[in-house]
């Protein structure tokens, strides 16, 4: 059964996490050299501003107002389902968000799709052949994949493939082909990492008696490793994927930077530079609610894959 006070408890840490990322990063965008008013401006009017300009642009958007009361504005406006507009475009930021952040899940549920069919395998094997040379190839591929820097192994794909190969295309959204590239990027470093955990977990279970009494009544390998062995190997591996999924958002922003993907990251970094701070705010804010949703949804999902494991932390 569910621990309903378990889960209260979660759900307060959750909005306090959130509260306090939302805090930080209205922090940080403030200490960031330049004035929004002068560079919006410059941007818009394609010539210096006049300080009149400047000064009515910023009692417009509240700008000249201590920063602690433009928080508590923003805070105010977020409870009412109002996350701010652009400074550019006076488009709402939500409207963004829901406009660019399809694709961002799209990449990233791709990208864990990919990771998902290479390390599940290869861990499994690589247990099961503990010790010899398919174990230590497999390990070998997790450290490199581990080593590995997103934008260099972008770079190398977009060389063999469109540029070489003359197959898949090198940069946007919208096709399958646009999405094969981006994801192999993005879902290798979690493959890595998702391998050695995979691998370490089906060790452990593999040990254990009831994996020997399977074994004992006559059930094919095959049946004892994929049927009763894996399903509570992965157990640690959900938490992984848990976490990874805010890795995954991360690493979005550079895997979208260089293949110019619309999604998220590159809604954010553009609002960076462009000082565009509704919109810097309301993604960071959107990021982590998904983060922390996702992980309390790790959490429920143990009771399924072992019913040994409990809410409120205890084993049955």
């Amino acid at each position: 059964m569910i621990d309903y006070d378990y889960l209260a408890s979660r759900l307060a840490t959750s909005l306090a996490v959130t509260f306090g990322v939302s805090v930080v990063t209205y922090g940080l965008i403030f200490l960031t050299p330049g004035d929004p008013a002068e560079i919006i401006l410059s941007q818009q009017l394609d010539r210096q501003p006049s300080a009149a300009e400047i000064e009515a642009f910023r009692a417009d958007h509240g700008l000249n107002d201590p920063i602690p009361v433009q928080y508590l504005h923003w805070l105010t406006d977020v409870f009412r389902g109002d996350l701010g507009s652009s400074y550019y475009s006076d488009t709402p930021v939500s409207t963004l968000i829901v406009e660019t952040v399809p694709l961002t899940l799209e990449l990233a549920l791709a990208a864990m799709l990919v990771a998902l069919a290479i390390s599940i395998p290869a861990g499994v094997v690589s247990a099961v052949h503990r010790g010899t040379s398919i174990d230590h190839a497999s390990q070998l591929g997790a450290l490199l994949g581990v080593s590995m820097p997103n934008f260099w192994l972008a770079y190398l794909l977009i060389l063999l493939f469109p540029l070489t190969l003359g197959v898949l295309p090198v940069a946007g959204a919208g096709s399958f082909g646009h999405l094969v590239l981006p994801a192999i990027t993005l879902g290798t470093g979690m493959a890595a990492v998702v391998t050695r955990l995979v691998r370490s977990s089906m060790l452990e279970v593999l040990d254990e008696a009831y994996v020997d009494t399977a074994r004992a009544k006559g059930l094919r390998e095959r049946i004892v490793v994929y049927k009763h062995a894996l399903r509570n190997a992965l157990v640690p591996v959900v938490t992984i994927l848990g976490l990874q999924l805010g890795t995954l958002l991360n690493g979005a922003v550079v895997v979208e930077i260089i293949f110019q993907r619309p999604g998220l990251g590159s809604l954010l970094v553009d609002a960076v530079f462009e000082r565009n701070y509704p919109v810097v705010q309301g993604v960071t804010l959107v990021t982590a609610i998904v983060f922390v949703a996702t992980n309390l949804l790790v959490d429920l999902t143990y009771r399924y894959l072992d019913p040994r494991v409990q809410l409120g932390g205890e084993t049955a």
